[in-house]
C-alpha cells in the first residue's frame, strides 16, 4: 500500500505491455530517438553533425538521468528542454546539436504518433485472438436451439452458436475501423514552431528539397511511410478523437457481449469461468455473479464517455496551436487505451476455449421447450390445413387455448399445456406422436447452422489467416 493516488488501470486492469507503452520510460527513449533520427537526417543531408555526436546521442538513448530532468524542469518550467539539457549531460559532444531547428511537437506529438500506433498493435492482437476464440464457440454451439428474445421476450429460435456471430461479427467491424487507422496513421514530421518549416528552411539554406527529404528520412527511421502533409505546431488533434473512436466501437461491442452473458448467467444457460475458491458475495455465500462481465461493461461505459475529450480538444486548437490540449490528451488518451487493453485482456479470459464460457444444455432446453409449443402453432396450423381444415376456424382456438396455456403458467405456476390441448381437439387432426415430431427444436432454427459455417469461412477465416493468430498473449488481469 501506498499514501499517494494509483491508477486502478495500473493496479487492476491494464497489462504491463500497455502500461510500458504509455510509461515514461517509452516516451523519453522514443523523444531521444527522434533526436537521434534528426541528427542524422541532418548530418546526411550536409549540416555540421559529425558521426562521433550521432553515435554518442544513439549509445545514451536509454541512459536517461530522470532526477536530472527533474531539476532542470523545476528550473526551465518546459519538460522538452529539461530533456534537452538532461541528454546533452550524458552526451557532451552532440550537446550542441540537440533538437537543432526543432520545436517542442517534434519529440512530443511525434512520440505520441509511435506511441498510438505501438498500442494499436497490441490491442489488434488481441482483439483478433478474441475474435478467434469465439468464432471457435460460435462453431461449436453452430447447432444447439435456444430461445431467442426481441424486446427481451421470448421470439423464435436461435442457436447458441449463431448468436456468438453476433458479437464476433460487431469486433469485425472494429477490427476494420482499427486497421483503417493504423494504415493512415502519419507521423507529425519536422514542421516547425507554427508548421511552416521556416526553422529548416533556415537551417538549409532555402533548399525545399532538403527540408523535404529531412521529414522522409525522420519517418522511414522511425517505422512510417508518411507524414502529414500541412500542419500548425501540431498534428490534427483530430486523429487522437478518429483513434479514441474506434477503441470507443470496441467499447460498445464489448459491453453487448457482457451484457448479453450477464442476462444468459441470470437465466442460468451460460456462465462465465468461476474459479474454484472465488467468493461470489459477502453476504450470500450461494452466488455466482458475472464480475467478468461486469467489469467489461463497467470499462467500456468509462472508454465510451472518454471519447468526449479528443473530440473537445480537436474542436478548441485556436489557430496553429494552444495548449490546453496538452493535460488532456495526455490523460485521456492513454486511458482509452489502458480500458480496452483491460477489457480485451477480460474477454480473452472469458471466450478461452478450455476454462471459459459455461454452457448448460439441458437448462437452455427446458427454457426453450418452455415456449416452444407457442412458437410451433403456426406449423400446426397449417398441417391441420392441409389435411382440410379452415385456417380462420384453426386461428381462433389456437388463439383460445393459448389464453389458457399462458394463464396456467403465469397465475398458476403449472406446466404449458397448449400442445395437450390441442391434440385433444379433434378439429386439428394430429396425434401425439405427430405433435412431438412438430416440437423438435432443431426444426425450428431455420439456417443457423449454415450461417455459421458462411460467417466463419468468408467473413473470420480470411481475417486469421491475414493476421496469424498467436497463442502468446501478454498476462492478462480479470
Amino acid at each position: 500500500m501506498t499514501n499517494s493516488y494509483e491508477s486502478p488501470f495500473c493496479t487492476r486492469y491494464a497489462s504491463k505491455e500497455m502500461q510500458y507503452i504509455f510509461s515514461a520510460d517509452k516516451k523519453f527513449t522514443t523523444w531521444r530517438r527522434l533526436w537521434v533520427a534528426l541528427a542524422r537526417a541532418e548530418m546526411n543531408l550536409g549540416l555540421g553533425v559529425t558521426q562521433e555526436q550521432v553515435d554518442e546521442l544513439e549509445a545514451n538513448i536509454d541512459n536517461i538521468d530522470y532526477e536530472a530532468a527533474a531539476a532542470y524542469e523545476k528550473q526551465f518550467r518546459h519538460d522538452v528542454m529539461a530533456h534537452v539539457h538532461a541528454y546533452g549531460d550524458a552526451c557532451p559532444k552532440a550537446a550542441g546539436i540537440i533538437h537543432l531547428g526543432a520545436t517542442s511537437c517534434y519529440v512530443g506529438d511525434n512520440t505520441d504518433v509511435i506511441i498510438m500506433r505501438d498500442a494499436m498493435t497490441v490491442i489488434k492482437r488481441k482483439l483478433v485472438k478474441v475474435i478467434s476464440q469465439l468464432s471457435d464457440f460460435a462453431d461449436k454451439y453452430k447447432a444447439m436451439p435456444c430461445l431467442a428474445y426481441t424486446h427481451l421476450q421470448p421470439a423464435q429460435l436461435t442457436t447458441v452458436g449463431k448468436r456468438a456471430t453476433l458479437w464476433c461479427n460487431e469486433l469485425l467491424m472494429d477490427l476494420e475501423d482499427l486497421d483503417f487507422q493504423l494504415g493512415r496513421l502519419k507521423l507529425l514530421g519536422s514542421k516547425g514552431t507554427t508548421g511552416t518549416q521556416a526553422s529548416f528552411m533556415e537551417l538549409f539554406h532555402g533548399d525545399t528539397d532538403k527540408v523535404k527529404k529531412l521529414e522522409q528520412m525522420i519517418a522511414e527511421e522511425m517505422g512510417f511511410d508518411a507524414v502529414v502533409p500541412v500542419s500548425g505546431q501540431t498534428y490534427s488533434r483530430k486523429t487522437d478523437y478518429a483513434v479514441c473512436s474506434v477503441l470507443a466501437s470496441i467499447a460498445q461491442s464489448a459491453m453487448k457481449f457482457g451484457n448479453d452473458i450477464r442476462l444468459l448467467q441470470s437465466f442460468k444457460e451460460i456462465e462465465e469461468p468461476f474459479e474454484k475458491n472465488q467468493i461470489g458475495s459477502s453476504a450470500m455465500a450461494y452466488k455466482r455473479n458475472p464480475m467478468r462481465s461486469e467489469r467489461i461493461c463497467s470499462l467500456a461505459r468509462y472508454v465510451m464517455c472518454d471519447v468526449l475529450n479528443p473530440a473537445f480538444t480537436a474542436g478548441t486548437q485556436w489557430f496553429e496551436r494552444t495548449l490546453d490540449d496538452s493535460a488532456n490528451k495526455r490523460i485521456s488518451v492513454a486511458e482509452a487505451f489502458l480500458g480496452i487493453d483491460a477489457i480485451l485482456n477480460i474477454m480473452l479470459n472469458v471466450t478461452d476455449p478450455e476454462n471459459g464460457l459455461a454452457v448448460y444444455d439441458k437448462i437452455i432446453r427446458r427454457r426453450v421447450m418452455a415456449e416452444l409449443p407457442f412458437m410451433a402453432t403456426e406449423n400446426i396450423m397449417m398441417d391441420a390445413v392441409e389435411k382440410g381444415g379452415n385456417r380462420q376456424e384453426l386461428h381462433e382456438r389456437i388463439r383460445e387455448y393459448s389464453m389458457i396455456a399462458g394463464a396456467n403458467v403465469k397465475r398458476e405456476g403449472l406446466d404449458n399445456n397448449l400442445c395437450e390441448l390441442i391434440v385433444n381437439d379433434p378439429m386439428f387432426m394430429i396425434t401425439k406422436e405427430e405433435m412431438d415430431e412438430i416440437l423438435k427444436p432443431e426444426n425450428f432454427i431455420g439456417r443457423c447452422p449454415q450461417q455459421v459455417d458462411e460467417f466463419i469461412e468468408n467473413c473470420v477465416k480470411p481475417v486469421l489467416e491475414e493476421n496469424g493468430v498467436s497463442d502468446d498473449i501478454a498476462e492478462i488481469n480479470v
